[in-house]
This record gives C-alpha cells, structure tokens and sequence, in this order.
C-alpha cells in the first residue's frame, strides 16, 4: 500500500477540455458582470452628466444633501442656487442629483 502511494506522487493532469472550459466559464462571468453592473451604472452616469450639464437659470434642483433650489448663475463647474429668499450658495455641480419636477408631490 505504502509503495502505491509513493509512485503516485505526480497529479493528474488537467485535459485540454478542462482548461478551456474554464476559461469559457470566466469568460462568461466577467460578460454577466459587464451587462448587468458595469453597463448600467455607466449609462446611468451618462444620463447624470448630460442632466447637469443641461442646467440653465431658473431650474428648480435638489443637491446631494438634500437641499432644494433654484440655479440663479452657471459656471463651468460651479453653480449658485437661491435656497429660499435672498438666501443663495455657491455649490459644485456635481453634487446636483435630482430634478424636482420629476419627483411625486405628497
């Protein structure tokens, strides 16, 4: 038994098949990835990027902080919005995340 075990020392090897299916097998799962996580989210962030470079005096908006306003002046990455009032802020644009029109009104 000892000596059948000794001259077994070297492992199989893997076939030609094996390899290329798991190659196939990666293959695949980055192809999966790609269509339901990486595509959306870029097409998502499009989406955003056309959206805030879009805006233009006198859209209503709502930052990532949740603070709503109205776009009072446009600059090449900066925004200023009337918060409420003669209240204003200078804010980055990208922290713009929403349209209020689109929300539901409750």
């Amino acid at each position: 038994m000892i000596n059948f075990l000794q001259t077994m020392t070297e492992p199989p090897q893997a076939g030609f098949m094996q390899q290329s299916s798991f190659i196939i097998m990666i293959g695949l799962m980055v192809l999966v990835m790609w269509l339901f996580m990486w595509r959306p989210e870029a097409k998502r962030r499009k989406q955003m990027q056309e959206f805030r470079n879009g805006l233009k005096k006198g859209d209503k908006i709502i930052t990532a902080g949740g603070i709503y306003g109205m776009v009072k002046e446009v600059k090449e990455t900066t925004l200023l919005i009337e918060v409420d009032g003669n209240v204003t802020l200078r804010i980055d644009k990208n922290m713009v995340v929403a349209d209020p029109s689109g929300l539901q009104q409750q």
